[in-house]
This record gives C-alpha cells, structure tokens and sequence, in this order.
C-alpha cells in the first residue's frame, strides 16, 4: 500500500468514527428534492472529508450532498484546472460519497459505507469503501490490484461454472419494466439480493460474495471508487447501452458486473437479450 493510499484509508475509517458510528440510529432525518434521504451526519462526514482530503491531495471535492448544479460546476472546473502538480493528480477531483444506503442508516440496518475516490478525466485513480459496522476497507489503486482489509481481492475463489448457480445482486426498480418483468418472472441466476448501497456492492462483487450485479442507473459516486476496486480485482463490467462501461453518461450509468469473464458474458448476453 502506498503512503497515499494508507493516508486515504485512514481518513475514511477516522471520518466513519468520529462523524458518522456516533450518530448511527440516534439522529434525524431529512429529504432532499429527489426524494431521498439525507441525515446531519452526512453533511458533518461530507465536510470532514472535504477537509481532509485536500490535505492528502489539494484537488476539488465533489460530495453527493452538494446540489447538482454545484457538482457540474465543480466537475467542468477540474477538468480545465491542474491541481497542486504531482504526477497522479494532476487535473484530479476527489468523489465522495459520505454513506451510501443512508436510508440503511437511518433504520439499523447494517449495510452502508463510505465512498471516496480521485478520479482524472473521468476515471478512477484511488478508490475506498469502507464499510464502518463490519469494518471492512476495500481498497484499489489503478494499475495495483484491489483489498480488503490487506488481503488480496477475490476472497472467495470458488465460481459457480453456469448463471443457474449463481447469486445476483440486482436494484429491479431502476430497470426498464421489460426487463424487470422477466428478471421477477424467469430469473437465470439461483439467488437475487438488495441490500440498497451500491458502493458496497461493487466491493461484494469484487471479493466474490455476489457472482453477478445489475444496476439501472447510478449517480458519478456510487460507482467511482467501486467500479475502480472491481476493475483491479479482475472483475468485468459494462452498461446496459454500451460494451465499454466509461463511454456511457458520467452522471446516469448503468451497469452489469461480474468477476467472472464466462459468466459476466452469459449474464450480459442474457440481459441484452431480455431488456
């Protein structure tokens, strides 16, 4: 791991302790004008990590509670501007997503983390994702594999050999109604889970703990620091429209995944042959 990294997992796990563990089922909730959920300790991890971060590497950060306008304008400022000069972050922006599955937060159930990634030109350089009950830091550096805790991604080395054996991880209600239709009426795979934060799972996929993954539509941080630690695990990804997951909209991506390079061409096949 390299020094940047261990300061980067270490600020993530001390942002998780100090702002987000103390509040877990003890503080209100709010909705933000989409409709989701927002909670005092999102902002308070949001502009801890802010802080922080830019000590690790003086690049903008953009958060998933900034309003949309301020995320855009963020986004097509780095991209113009060099940041502090230093060979990996040059025309950096650092991606937070402070919880992901805040409504999980909210109501016990334990299953959230905390996202942060650098990313230039639109892809990830660092990614973590740190899941604070379990305390479990997956981590990947571009082009240095990905980990969990120090060991080596995959966990799980066993893979089922057909999509009928398979555990899927799979959001139906951001999929198009045909293809939901015939997920919930003919499912190719043995299992289907939802656990409702998806930057964790892209890690599950990544340790071999879900062996397939269908998304419909995610946000730029619930899949910058995931897509990243998937990617240096091995593991195979794309979008519903596009072969090349990074050709597809930065703000509304989709995606199928699969550690698996047979079955992520089965599901994909399936997938493409059902929506």
């Amino acid at each position: 791991m390299s020094p940047m990294m261990a300061d980067l997992v270490d600020t993530v796990k001390q942002v998780a302790r100090i702002e987000i563990m103390p509040r877990y089922l003890k503080v209100a909730h709010e909705r933000k004008s989409d409709g989701s959920l927002f909670t005092q300790a999102d902002i308070a991890a949001q502009d801890y990590l802010t802080r922080e971060l830019k000590r690790i590497a003086h690049c903008p950060v953009l958060g998933e509670e900034m309003t949309e306008a301020a995320q855009h304008a963020l986004w097509d400022s780095a991209d113009q501007e060099a940041a502090t000069p230093g060979e990996s972050t040059d025309k950096a922006i650092w991606c937070v997503d402070p919880i992901d599955g805040t409504s999980n937060f909210v109501n016990g159930i334990p299953y959230f983390g905390v996202s942060v990634a650098l990313m230039r030109h639109g892809r990830p350089l660092l990614g973590v994702v740190y899941d604070p009950v379990a305390d479990e830091a997956f981590y990947a550096e571009a082009g240095q594999g990905a980990y969990l805790n120090g060991e080596a991604l995959p966990i799980k080395q066993t893979v089922p050999d057909n999509l009928r054996r398979a555990v899927a991880e799979v959001d139906l209600k951001r999929l198009s109604p045909k293809l939901g239709e015939a997920l919930g009426r003919m499912p190719p795979y043995m299992s289907q889970r939802n656990f409702g934060a998806s930057t964790l799972d892209w890690c599950y996929v990544a340790a071999g703990r879900f062996d397939l993954y269908l998304h419909g539509g995610q946000k730029l941080w619930d899949y910058a620091a995931g897509s990243l630690i998937l990617a240096e695990a091995g593991g195979h990804m794309c979008t519903l429209e596009f072969d090349d997951f990074w050709a597809a909209d930065l703000w509304h991506r989709s995606a199928i995944a699969a550690h698996d390079a047979a079955l992520f061409h089965e599901w994909v096949r399936w997938i493409r042959e059902h929506q």
